[in-house]
């Protein structure tokens, strides 16, 4: 093993801590911006372990639950550094504002996934060999160097470097040749940051199904070289990784429309999608009320790590608004609703748009309910969601071209 750190790179004494708050997702980009430049650029795919993450920013799980937003990151990053110094950056970000706008215009996919998922845990019930490599895969005990650590530290820590999730992915894909549902559905259940558009769409590219034809290969040489020889499974992995296909077609449909602002006093619902959506909100709240679908992302038990990060995700997003108790976990949520309006006297509820997966599905479910209540409910999207998600048509390259026309329109660039 090297034990020559690259230059400019702090090494922690413990791991870093993940606290579910917006006041930490705030303290790590302070931490993290003045390396956001060309120190990323250059340290960004070393995958240094558990004990090593200043080489990457690390904020995703604040992200993903929007305790910070894409937009605060941004605004911090370009406060120090010139876009073109932090270009990387900057396009790391939008690429997770990619999926989740290419996901809204493909919802089919979700149902897609979903629908493998199930067959995929039938097969496992019918075959006991199948189930037993599923089994090795997701408790690190395939004898596979690096993948088996990764699968270790990704249940321990809910999290995992992004270069190692894609050697993950294509190990499990194409050299254990397992279905490549049951891999995204292992990273949805045990990451903080798991997201249904982000995951999802990871996993099909590797596989080849994002961009069709074209997979991630992991190879020994690359492993070796990005975790300073940490790993090195030689004659372990596939020689090979030949695009997954599939029959179906999803058809584009335009980005849904978002609803205006209520005038007057409304309920605010907060959710794992949207933990900061003060700044928009009506200036009086007749209550506040914590819903958590973080159930609904798997068949399987969330993981402990994400479940308990999701939690205090919305828990600090209730209490920063002034609401309290904690959030409640419902899979009809049309109740819940109903009552915590009924008590707040109002008729009004107002929430972030969910975007596609289970906390849209769940308030999908709920309307029809709401609506015979007489309960307007209002789903309120941030400007950075209209500005990007309408680029999100093909690959990433569309939404790249566009990123400096989205900065300006944000107050972000010259």
């Amino acid at each position: 093993m090297n034990g020559d750190i690259l230059p400019g790179l702090q090494v922690p004494a413990e791991p870093m801590a993940f606290v579910p708050t917006r006041a930490a997702g705030l303290a790590q980009l302070d931490r993290f911006v003045a390396r956001a430049g060309r120190a990323y650029a250059s340290q960004r795919n070393y995958d240094f372990g558990p004990l090593r993450r200043s080489n990457v920013s690390s904020l995703s799980p604040w992200i993903r639950h929007r305790l910070i937003t894409e937009e605060e990151v941004l605004r911090a990053t370009l406060a120090k550094h010139a876009l073109s110094s932090a270009e990387k950056f900057v396009q790391e970000v939008f690429w997770r504002t990619y999926f989740k706008g290419w996901l809204e215009q493909r919802p089919s996919v979700w149902r897609h996934y979903q629908a493998g998922l199930v067959r995929a845990r039938t097969a496992l019930a019918k075959d006991g060999a199948l189930a037993g490599e599923h089994q090795a895969a997701t408790t690190g005990q395939t004898g596979i160097d690096g993948f088996d650590a990764w699968a270790r530290e990704l249940v321990e820590t809910g999290y995992l470097h992004n270069h190692a999730r894609m050697w993950f992915a294509s190990i499990w894909i194409f050299t254990l040749r397992l279905p490549w549902e049951l891999g995204a559905d292992f990273f949805l259940r045990h990451l903080m940051d798991g997201d249904p558009a982000s995951n999802t769409l990871s996993w099909r590219w590797v596989a080849g199904l994002h961009t069709k034809g074209k997979s991630y290969q992991a190879r020994t040489s690359n492993i070796a070289k990005y975790t300073e020889e940490r790993f090195r499974p030689t004659h372990q992995l596939a020689t090979t990784a030949a695009p997954l296909v599939e029959a179906v077609e999803h058809p584009r449909v335009p980005v849904p429309l978002a609803d205006p602002m209520p005038a007057g006093e409304a309920l605010l619902l907060v959710t794992e999608e949207d933990g900061d959506l003060t700044p928009a909100l009506p200036r009086t709240l007749a209550g506040v009320l914590g819903l958590l679908a973080t159930e609904a992302r798997s068949p399987e038990p969330l993981g402990a790590v994400a479940a308990a990060f999701a939690r205090g995700a919305v828990a600090d997003a209730v209490t920063r608004t002034g609401g309290a108790g904690d959030p409640v976990a419902a899979s009809d949520w049309a109740g819940p609703i109903l009552a915590a309006a009924e008590a707040a006297g109002t008729q009004t509820v107002v929430t972030a748009y969910a975007p596609v997966g289970p906390v849209a599905d769940r308030l999908a479910a709920a309307q029809p309910a709401l609506a015979e209540a007489g309960v307007t409910l209002a789903q309120i999207r941030r400007p950075y969601d209209d500005l990007a998600w309408p680029h999100a048509t093909k690959g990433f390259f569309a939404l790249k071209q566009k990123i400096p026309q989205v900065l300006r329109a944000l107050g972000l660039a010259g």
